[in-house]
């Protein structure tokens, strides 16, 4: 006979907290979100090799994370998980951009040589985006420096654009200059002290090593929380399939690429264990996080396998009709509630532990704060980062409405089957998810802080200041239909809903 769980499972809008006592010190500005992202041994006091700042990731999905919603969020303090449904090549190269867009000091990648034409330095400007170019002996990114060239030293449409670089470049005599082993606060205090844009760096010998620019500095003073590695470049995930895991991994780790995760609509699967297997044994560094999963026994399976962070939620997206097309899943309040007790039972049988990821199912930004009480360590969130400014899509006039376009990696617009296909008969593939549109939100700087704003003084009201002490000590309570009705505003007229005669 089939197992009958006895509870219902629940959403997130089917609970709330319960305020806590909040001490003198248990203010915003204490409020400390960081969090841990990949497994480690906790028990013999290892540090967690890789955090965030803020517990927010962008879902691997075409209409969401691409290299420059990846930069947005980094510098928010979050990671977005770059999409795999497209070539290696393509995905490594976002991921490589992403890598160098910002390093504190950038290793230049569009350099160029003093007799190319304006028209070939167009072109390179055009290909990686960078405006300002360093101009070297042989072209290459160390070679022996002989000025710099930005699109400001000449202008299109009024110069011969088959004249050459040399006669439009700032000459070495002019520029200001940093030396083999300046730090990035000396070189940032030339920058300012001289006035200029940007700062080379050289060796003894006057080949070229970095590129320092003022813009990087000032992005660091508006962004505190900015998720940066060892190099000071910031930090980037992907998604990977169970298919050809073992060609793109290696290209992605070739692009910098700090973590990875399995992207499937179901984890608890044989394909995801051996994945998990192979990947380490080649490359045991690698941090690879699996999913997804609903029940202690989908999370057992995975933790034993190797997972280094593991995603829960089957079902809950906004684009996604799993539920309806298979009638698989499970409410995500409930499944991030029974995994985390299965986590904690793992972490104190055996000293790890591995990170949750709540996929799925907030609709509301206090649903963050609840899939945080509830045990998950971050949330990964698709239609909340579609709405924004730097994602992928198209942003269109509907109906007198500005929308972006949004569409699930299981809708035929993806075409992302490799994702669900379970070894079918070819031709028997179905959809998992809808071609839809979401309200334009604006920039992702304006939201984020808004809703890790309300994050924050919600743990406030509950009395902590970091997410361990909220995971520890919150108090949840189930409401009813009538006191969520009772949650807003009701019985009155609000005023922006009146409209003038």
């Amino acid at each position: 006979m089939a197992y009958f769980f006895e509870e219902p499972s629940h959403t997130f809008d089917e609970y709330l907290l319960i305020p806590g006592y909040t001490g003198p010190d248990c203010i915003p500005a204490n409020v400390n979100l960081q969090t841990p992202v990949v497994r480690y041994n906790k028990k013999k006091g290892e540090k967690c090799p890789l955090t965030m700042n803020i517990p927010m990731t962008s879902a691997v999905m075409q209409a969401v994370s691409d290299d420059k919603l990846a930069v947005a969020l980094a510098k928010e303090g979050g990671i977005s998980f770059i999409y795999g449904s497209q070539t290696i090549e393509n995905q490594a190269a976002m991921v490589a951009r992403v890598k160098a867009y910002k390093a504190g000091f950038v290793t230049s990648d569009t350099n160029i040589r003093p007799e190319q034409t304006l028209e070939e330095l167009m072109n390179a400007i055009n290909v990686t985006g960078h405006s300002t170019v360093a101009v070297t002996e042989n072209g290459e990114a160390n070679g022996k420096l002989v000025g710099i060239i930005t699109e400001r030293d000449f202008r299109i449409g009024h110069c011969d654009m088959q004249e050459k670089v040399s006669k439009y470049m700032i000459p070495l005599e002019k520029l200001v200059m940093g030396k083999e082993g300046i730090s990035l606060e000396e070189a940032n205090d030339l920058i300012w002290e001289n006035k200029v844009n940007q700062l080379p760096v050289v060796d003894s010998n006057g080949n070229l090593l970095y590129m320092v620019f003022r813009k990087d500095a000032a992005s660091h003073e508006e962004h505190p929380l900015e998720l940066l590695d060892k190099k000071k470049r910031y930090i980037v995930g992907a998604g990977i399939n169970t298919r050809d895991y073992m060609e793109r991994v290696p290209a992605l780790l070739k692009a910098g690429v700090d973590v990875m995760t399995l992207d499937s609509s179901e984890g608890f699967t044989e394909w995801q264990k051996r994945a998990l297997h192979d990947i380490h044994e080649k490359w045991p560094e690698a941090k690879i996080g699996a999913g997804n999963v609903v029940d202690a026994e989908g999370f057992n399976f995975l933790a034993d396998a190797g997972a280094d962070f593991i995603k829960i939620g089957i079902g809950g997206g906004s684009i996604c009709i799993t539920r309806e097309q298979k009638g698989i899943g499970r409410g995500q309040a409930t499944a991030t509630i029974e995994v985390a007790k299965a986590r904690d039972a793992y972490y104190e049988k055996t000293g790890i532990y591995i990170p949750l990821c709540s996929d799925g199912g907030i609709v509301y930004d206090h649903h963050v704060t609840l899939a945080l009480a509830m045990g998950a360590d971050f949330v990964m969130l698709g239609r909340y980062f579609a709405r924004f400014d730097e994602s992928p899509t198209n942003k269109l006039i509907v109906n007198g409405n500005y929308v972006k376009e949004y569409w699930g990696e299981g809708s035929n617009r993806a075409r992302n089957w490799q994702r669900y296909d379970l070894g079918g008969k070819k031709g028997m593939a179905f959809e998992e998810g809808v071609d839809s549109y979401v309200p334009y939100a604006g920039s992702l700087h304006d939201n984020v802080n808004l809703t890790i704003s309300k994050v924050i003084h919600a743990m406030c009201n509950c009395g902590v200041t970091n997410i361990p002490d909220l995971q520890k000590n919150a108090k949840i309570t189930l409401v009813s239909a009538a006191s969520l009705r009772e949650g807003g505003a009701h019985d009155v007229i609000v005023k922006n809903t009146v409209k003038a005669n």
